[in-house]
């Protein structure tokens, strides 16, 4: 999420004066995600993800470069003088603020964290101490204006991107800079905006760990800073958490319920260029008397087409719990734990919400749907399922999969070819030892895995779907294996034919088939 100052963070952050050097000599530490999986081990290095720092101390006991580096950045704990000396540019560190020396000891200034990049890119992540490993945890009682590092909804975000070439793109709320540094591989000038100027600050270092290009940096909130420049690609982790009181900004976006994620959404439309998108993490509110999908479509700027999943959906009380935790007020004050969990429910009984949903928000700008040539695409769906990550492709190739099927009437469908995207296997159902199987269900073993039953003709269809023939023509040859009238098949199929292409499980030949790879036979 986008941050928010605070007399207990470091007086000045460092400046990137020699970040290259620094970098060289993390790298050839082989301070990295590899490298410190391979020092830690997995059961130690998975607990720095739960808070838990205890076992990864216990393997850093040694004096390498390596042990030093983690010990220091990553643990935020003291080392020697003449440790950091050797696995440093140490007088560059001091000077630029990387670290401070305290007699014969040297401490860190902000965590760095390694992240694995884009085709094994070797990044650095800089955020506020004690905001990385773990997560928030009670860090909003710590300070007001924290920067954090890298969490759960931070990868699920860049995982979700879109990562075609773009000319711009706009990181709305950098907070320690993943998205942009993401986007500075792909597009040309990236724009990185935040409420809190530290984050800026943070978003620069961060970039230049990372050997990445430097980002156009502007303080403001919402779209105010970028005037009315339009983007390619808009990203945004916003601070969307639904709060009584919106006190912490690292995560409560100073907006009631979710008019925050809403207003981002509606606004965003009028930015994108032809072609563009923008994609969310949000939260939304469960009304009673709404249906949250028509709450949902609501938000859908005109002129695009959109694709909104549902991930999760907590009730208010577990959402309430979920996040004073974060806060840290269940380890204060029992009375006055009781007093703000009355808080966050008188809110949301004032606002008639039962639940809060989680998930992902994509809109892609539309000229054919904006001039009123073409009806949007709105998929407004719930998906708590397993998927694979990164899904960037899966999300271009479900909007490219609507535009064909929008310029494809039945009979234009059933003269195209299609194949059968790779990894998709097929099921068979039925009771033991039964002749005929009740049903079949073709399920996806990527992306979205998704799983969808299909009858005796659908199965067929897709079994032969290579390229080779046009779908009406297969139809004709099911019709007469089966002893069907072939002109009733060709008046039915097509319905069960645009929803496997819909959900990618047939993919039209010529057709970009986005994380399935190229079609066969295009």
């Amino acid at each position: 999420m986008g941050s928010v100052s605070t007399t207990s963070l470091p007086p000045r952050l460092p400046v990137p004066a020699h970040a290259a050097r620094l970098r060289e000599a993390l790298l050839a530490a082989d301070y990295t995600a590899d490298g410190l999986l391979d020092l830690l081990g997995a059961p130690a290095y998975a607990a720095l993800a739960r808070s838990e720092t205890v076992p990864a101390l216990r393997a850093t006991g040694g004096d390498s470069p390596l042990e030093t580096l983690v010990r220091l950045f990553l643990l935020q704990r003291a080392v020697t003088y003449d440790s950091a000396a050797a696995a440093l540019p140490l007088d560059e560190a001091l000077a630029d603020g990387w670290v401070v020396r305290e007699d014969d000891a040297v401490l860190a200034t902000v965590d760095v964290r390694p992240y694995g990049g884009e085709d094994g890119g070797n990044w650095f992540i800089v955020s506020d101490l004690g905001c990385a490993v773990g997560g928030a945890g009670g860090i909003g009682k710590k300070a007001e204006g924290v920067v954090l590092g890298v969490g759960g909804a931070s990868t699920t975000l860049a995982g979700i991107t879109v990562r075609t070439p773009v000319s711009s793109a706009l990181d709305l709320g950098t907070g320690s800079g993943i998205q942009a540094l993401h986007a500075a591989q792909h597009a040309t000038l990236v724009t990185a905006t935040d409420l809190n100027p530290r984050a800026l600050d943070f978003t620069r270092l961060t970039l230049a760990l990372s050997g990445a290009r430097e980002a156009e940096l502007l303080e403001g909130s919402l779209f105010e800073p970028v005037d009315g420049d339009t983007y390619d690609l808009i990203v945004s982790n916003p601070p969307f958490v639904i709060s009584p009181g919106a006190a912490l900004t690292y995560r409560d976006g100073g907006m009631g319920g979710d008019d925050l994620c809403r207003t981002l959404v509606q606004q965003a439309g009028e930015r994108l260029n032809d072609g563009g998108y923008a994609q969310f993490l949000a939260n939304w509110q469960h009304v009673d008397g709404e249906e949250w999908q028509d709450r949902l479509r609501s938000w859908v700027p005109r002129g695009c087409d959109a694709w909104i999943v549902q991930r999760e959906v907590q009730d208010v009380t577990q959402y309430t719990e979920l996040w004073l935790r974060d806060s840290g007020d269940h380890r204060g004050d029992p009375d006055a734990y009781r007093l703000a969990y009355g808080r966050w429910l008188d809110e949301f009984e004032a606002r008639k919400t039962r639940a809060i949903g989680f998930g992902w928000i994509t809109i892609r700008r539309n000229a054919a749907v904006e001039s009123g040539e073409a009806e949007p695409s709105i998929l407004i769906e719930e998906w708590p399922h397993p998927v694979e990550q990164p899904l960037g492709d899966t999300i271009r190739a479900h909007f490219e999969r609507q535009d064909y099927l929008r310029s494809h009437d039945d009979a234009a469908l059933l003269a195209d070819r299609f194949t059968l995207a790779p990894e998709v296997m097929q099921e068979q159902v039925g009771l033991p030892g039964a002749e005929d199987p009740e049903h079949v269900v073709l399920r996806q073993n990527r992306g979205m895995r998704r799983a969808t039953k299909v009858d005796h003709v659908g199965a067929g269809f897709a079994g032969v779907c290579d390229g080779t023939l046009s779908a009406g023509r297969i139809l004709d040859a099911i019709g007469q294996l089966m002893g069907e009238d072939p002109v009733i098949l060709r008046d039915r199929t097509p319905q069960a034919i645009r929803l496997l292409v819909e959900e990618g499980f047939l993919l039209p030949v010529g057709q970009t088939p986005g994380e399935y790879g190229e079609a066969s036979g295009a």
